[in-house]
């Protein structure tokens, strides 16, 4: 067993390794993230916002402001993994850190904590970005950090499977094309699921971005069309599930053996 002092070393070192391979690059990295969601504000907010009012008591374009940073984050942390580690597998050097005596779950947490650092810097841009164009407030600051922080884990989480079962590039861009795109986009980032009708809002109960971008609302602007406490306790159960799962898969070589 190696001793823990050699595991925190080698986690702080692939850390370290995934920090500097997105703040070298911040310009594809921190920059894009800033840029589009100020687009966002410009189209949606600024010329959009003014037709539809308020939604939920709130300014349209401030009401639209969370949902934008937490879908930053969410595609800036699954990007960051999946990207990382199916780099790692086409260079061949995932495989040296499987042979060598660093515990499976240290090399999980550390690609992982990569993801949720990302998601976490991209977050703090754009959050500046949404404080500069709606003068957003901050109602519950420790719940806004704490679902902001576990969904950049999730996420992290997910781009890990992906890298692990990705075969090819492509294969990295398939999951948020066709899955994390729709789900976040019909995750009710520019409405509330109040206004839909009542067959399409039990259809979007079953999508679990619509609950941390709800409860990222609340600790935002103080308003949720989903119960808080059922949200944080949903998106606990999937971070539970993936890392699991992530951790068999390492276990197993999926994807890396043969």
């Amino acid at each position: 067993m190696m001793p823990l002092r050699a595991q925190y070393i080698a986690f702080q070192t692939i850390l370290i390794k995934e920090i500097l391979r997105f703040t070298r690059i911040w310009i594809q990295t921190v920059l894009p993230p800033a840029i589009t969601v100020f687009l966002y504000f410009i189209i949606f907010g600024s010329l959009i916002g003014p037709r539809l009012g308020e939604m939920a008591g709130i300014p349209y374009m401030r009401y639209i402001a969370p949902g934008l940073i937490m879908m930053a984050v969410i595609s800036n942390a699954y990007s960051n993994v999946v990207s990382s580690f199916f780099s790692a597998k086409f260079q061949r050097h995932i495989e040296e850190m499987l042979v060598s005596p660093l515990p499976n779950y240290v090399i999980l947490l550390g690609f992982v904590a990569g993801g949720l650092a990302r998601g976490l810097v991209v977050g703090a841009v754009v959050t500046a970005v949404a404080m500069l164009m709606a003068s957003v407030p901050v109602q519950h600051p420790l719940i806004t950090m704490a679902m902001i922080a576990l969904t950049a884990v999730l996420f992290a989480l997910g781009g890990f499977i992906n890298g692990v079962y990705a075969r090819s590039f492509d294969d990295i861009s398939i999951i948020p094309t066709f899955v994390l795109t729709p789900l976040t986009y019909l995750g009710g980032i520019f409405y509330s699921i109040d206004m839909l009708p009542e067959f399409w809002r039990q259809v979007s109960l079953f999508n679990p971005i619509l609950y941390m971008i709800n409860a990222f609302r609340y600790g935002i602007l103080g308003v949720s069309d989903i119960d808080v406490g059922f949200a944080f306790l949903i998106t606990v159960l999937f971070i539970v599930t993936l890392f699991g799962h992530s951790l068999w898969l390492l276990h197993r070589g999926v994807g890396i053996r043969g």
